[in-house]
């Protein structure tokens, strides 16, 4: 009887420790379809990233206001959005419902809403003169918010049935208030993430260095408490289940935060670095591989100079 036991006991964790081969080898099959890198156009000038359908990412441009959209298995890509007078494109989020892109629209503070199939524009939003920076924007079901560097506010577009966007008159200002610290001249909000059911937001503060949990309702932002760690030169948000990646541009850095259930405190438990880093900015998922964009701030940008998307693992 005992031996049978034994028997079983080993037979069992030999399935397990087979699973988790199988599952750990299909996992970097997988990942060895993909290209590491995924280059841009020259003097492309690129700050956000998002996933879409399938395999399709799509990155904006600071110099023009344009869309590129590129397969990430095949590294290939065209221009969806054409350049666009007088409009930057900094962060950008994707709606699955309605297959449209949000992207922020930096110092002309703005929104813009494109068609990601088609690149047509769907609508445009006037937030804010200057001064204003709006620098990121996050889609959750009932609304697209959008933070703004420059002005303690976040901007709210709600969205209708299916990811339907609403005119001008339907958009609202929310004052950031609670924990946080607004410092002028600085750079202040920037990236957000917002939970799977929109309960709450995540705001990361650039020149502080701090992640702030924000009612999406009344603006009433909390500290998350890092016990002493900081995110400086903090920009793209994801988060994935309670880990939260905090991509640090100027640093090179991808912070890696495991949060707790309430949003109210974390711990940095690992630091992403890659020598193919060059200023990353904005971060996405795909699968099992985070993407990342290197927007090379400080690196004087001319039509030839290079820009690409960096794979890491997760």
């Amino acid at each position: 009887m005992l031996r049978n036991k034994i028997v079983k006991t080993v037979v069992m964790m030999a399935m397990v420790l087979a699973t988790l081969l199988m599952s750990s080898v299909m996992a970097m099959a997988d990942s060895d379809q993909y290209p590491k890198i995924v280059p841009l156009p020259n003097g492309w000038r690129p700050e956000g990233i998002v996933v879409g359908r399938g395999h399709t990412l799509y990155t904006g441009s600071l110099g023009t206001g344009a869309i590129y959209r590129a397969d990430l298995k095949s590294g290939a890509g065209d221009v969806l959005v054409p350049p666009q007078a007088g409009r930057v494109a900094v962060g950008l989020s994707y709606d699955s419902r309605s297959h449209l892109i949000f992207a922020a629209g930096g110092p002309g503070g703005a929104g813009y809403v494109y068609d990601a199939a088609s690149g047509a524009g769907v609508a445009a939003y006037n937030f804010a003169a200057a001064p204003t920076f709006v620098n990121d924007v996050i889609v959750t079901k009932k609304a697209a918010y959008f933070t703004d560097s420059m002005r303690p506010v976040i901007y709210r577009v709600p969205l209708g049935p299916g990811g339907r966007v609403p005119a001008q008159s339907a958009v609202t200002e929310i004052a950031l208030g609670g924990d946080f610290v607004f410092v002028p001249g600085a750079f202040n909000a920037n990236g957000i993430e917002a939970t799977s059911n929109g309960k709450w937001l995540i705001v990361v503060h650039s020149s502080r260095g701090e992640l702030y949990r924000v009612d999406p309702a009344s603006g009433d932002a909390t500290l998350i408490d890092l016990g002493g760690a900081s995110v400086s030169s903090g920009d793209g948000l994801l988060l994935h289940g309670s880990t939260l990646y905090v991509v640090r541009n100027s640093l090179n850095q991808i912070a890696v935060v495991k949060l707790n259930k309430d949003l109210t405190s974390g711990q940095v438990v690992e630091t992403i670095t890659d020598p193919a880093f060059r200023v990353p900015t904005t971060i996405a998922k795909s699968g099992s591989r985070l993407y990342v964009v290197n927007a090379r701030f400080g690196t004087p940008p001319t039509p030839t100079t290079e820009y690409e998307v960096v794979q890491v693992d997760r």
